[in-house]
C-alpha cells in the first residue's frame, strides 16, 4: 500500500491529475443520415425532335437565310465548319427540305436550370431612336459616352481558361487597379471626356444602354447608329426592382412604359432611380446599314429572329427553338431563333432576350415582354458537352 501512496504523491507533485474512466459514448437508437444537396442539373440535356413543341410547322426559309449570315463568323470555328459548308451548298431551301436539313445537321439539347427547372424568363429588347447633336446645347444635355481612355479591360480567360467569357474592368489609381466608376460616381465626377453625342432625354439614354445599341437622329438631319463597345464592370441592377422595393410600383406594373411614366411624374427622384443601376454602357459609332445593329456574334441582328443568351450555356450562333408567348398575353410564340447576342442581364441557361427591331413599335413590344419560356439549342452532331463550342 505504501508503494501506491508514493506513486500517487509523485503524480500529484508532477502536476498530473488522475482522471476517472471516460464514460461510454451515447448512442441514438436511430441516427438521421445527413442529406447531401443534389448536384446542379446539367445545363444542356439531350432531347429528340419530338420534344420540340411545334417543330415542323414553321417556314424555316427566313431563319435559314439569317443562319447563312451567321456562318460568316461561325465557319471559322472547327465545330461549325462542316455545317456551314453544307448550308452554303444546299440547293433546295424551302419546305420539308429545310426541316430535313436541320434534322440531319443538328441534335436538339434542352436548356435546363441548375435546379432542374426547364422554364425560364424571356424578355424583349429593341433598338431605340433618340434625338441628339454632336455638340452640347439645349435641349441636348445628356452625353452618349464612348469608351473612356482610362478604362482598363482584362480578359480573364486569357490567363485562366476556366474563366472564359469573364472580364475584369477597372482604372489605375497610383500603382493599383481599382474598380471603375459606378454610374453615381461618374455623374458626381462630371466625366464629360470621350463623348460621342448629346441627346435630349436621360431616360431614353438609360434604356439605350440597357438595349446595348440605338439610332440617333441628329439635328443636322442625318442619322447614325451607336452600338455597345464596353461597360464599366459593375453588375446590372434592375431599376424596376428598385421601384418595387421603394413602394413606387407593384410587381405586375413594371414595364419600360410604366418606368418612363413614373420618371416623368417624379423628376426630382429620376437620378436616384437611375443610380440604383451602377452599370454603365459605352458606345462606338457605326454607319446606319442593315436591318439591325451588330450583336455579340459580329453579324447584324434580325428582328424577330435574334435572341441574346448567356454564352456560358448556349453557344453563340446556335439556332434555338424557343417556346414562349407574345408580350403581355398567352398567345403562343414558337419559332426557330438564332443566338446572336449577349446582355448584362441575361444570366442562367433558360434565359433569353428577344430582339424586336428598331423604333417605337418594336419598343412597345419589347417593353411589355416578360414571359415564361422553354429553349432547345440545336447544335452540330459532332458537339459533346465536354467539347464546348
Amino acid at each position: 500500500m505504501s508503494r501506491i501512496f508514493v506513486a500517487l504523491a509523485v503524480l500529484l507533485l508532477a502536476g498530473c491529475a488522475v482522471q476517472p474512466p471516460a464514460p461510454a459514448p451515447l448512442r441514438c437508437p436511430v441516427c438521421p443520415v445527413p442529406k447531401k444537396a443534389p448536384p446542379p442539373a446539367k445545363p444542356l440535356q439531350p432531347a429528340t425532335w419530338d420534344d420540340l413543341p411545334g417543330w415542323g410547322k414553321e417556314d424555316l426559309a427566313p431563319v435559314f437565310a439569317d443562319f447563312l449570315l451567321s456562318c460568316d463568323a461561325l465557319e471559322k470555328r472547327e465545330l461549325w465548319a462542316q455545317t456551314c459548308a453544307s448550308a452554303r451548298a444546299l440547293e433546295q431551301r424551302d419546305g420539308p427540305a429545310l426541316s430535313a436539313w436541320f434534322e440531319a445537321q443538328f441534335r436538339p439539347w434542352q436548356l435546363v436550370n441548375p435546379d432542374g427547372g426547364r422554364d425560364g424568363l424571356i424578355t424583349g429588347y429593341y433598338e431605340p431612336v433618340l434625338h441628339g447633336s454632336r455638340t452640347r446645347k439645349p435641349p441636348y444635355l445628356y452625353p452618349v459616352q464612348g469608351v473612356p481612355s482610362d478604362l482598363i479591360d482584362v480578359e480573364l480567360g486569357d490567363l485562366y481558361p476556366e474563366l472564359k467569357h469573364m472580364r475584369l474592368r477597372g482604372r489605375i489609381e497610383g500603382r493599383r487597379l481599382v474598380p471603375y466608376y459606378s454610374r453615381a460616381e461618374w455623374d458626381r465626377a462630371r466625366q464629360n471626356d470621350d463623348v460621342l453625342f448629346w441627346v435630349d432625354d436621360a431616360i431614353d439614354l438609360f434604356f439605350m444602354q440597357i438595349q446595348g445599341s440605338g439610332q440617333i437622329q441628329l439635328d443636322d438631319g442625318s442619322r447614325v447608329r451607336v452600338s455597345y463597345a464596353d461597360q464599366n464592370g459593375h453588375p446590372y441592377r434592375s431599376i424596376g426592382r428598385w421601384l418595387i422595393d421603394h413602394g413606387q410600383l407593384k410587381p405586375g406594373q413594371v414595364s419600360m412604359q410604366s418606368i418612363k411614366a413614373w420618371a416623368k411624374a417624379h423628376p426630382k427622384l429620376q437620378q436616384q432611380m437611375l443610380d440604383a443601376n451602377p452599370s454603365m454602357v459605352f458606345f462606338h459609332e457605326l454607319p446606319l446599314t442593315g436591318e439591325g445593329p451588330p450583336g455579340a456574334l459580329g453579324v447584324a441582328l434580325s428582328p424577330g429572329r435574334s435572341i441574346a443568351v448567356d454564352p456560358k450555356f448556349t453557344p453563340l450562333g446556335a439556332p434555338v427553338w424557343l417556346v414562349t408567348t407574345y408580350p403581355d398575353s398567352e398567345r403562343p410564340l414558337s419559332r426557330l431563333m438564332l443566338a446572336q447576342d449577349t446582355g448584362g442581364a441575361i444570366r442562367d441557361p433558360v434565359r433569353a432576350d428577344f430582339y424586336w427591331g428598331s423604333g417605337d413599335a418594336a419598343g412597345d413590344q419589347a417593353g411589355k415582354m416578360h414571359q415564361k419560356g422553354k429553349m432547345w439549342a440545336l447544335l452540330p452532331r459532332a458537339y459533346t458537352p465536354e467539347q464546348g463550342e
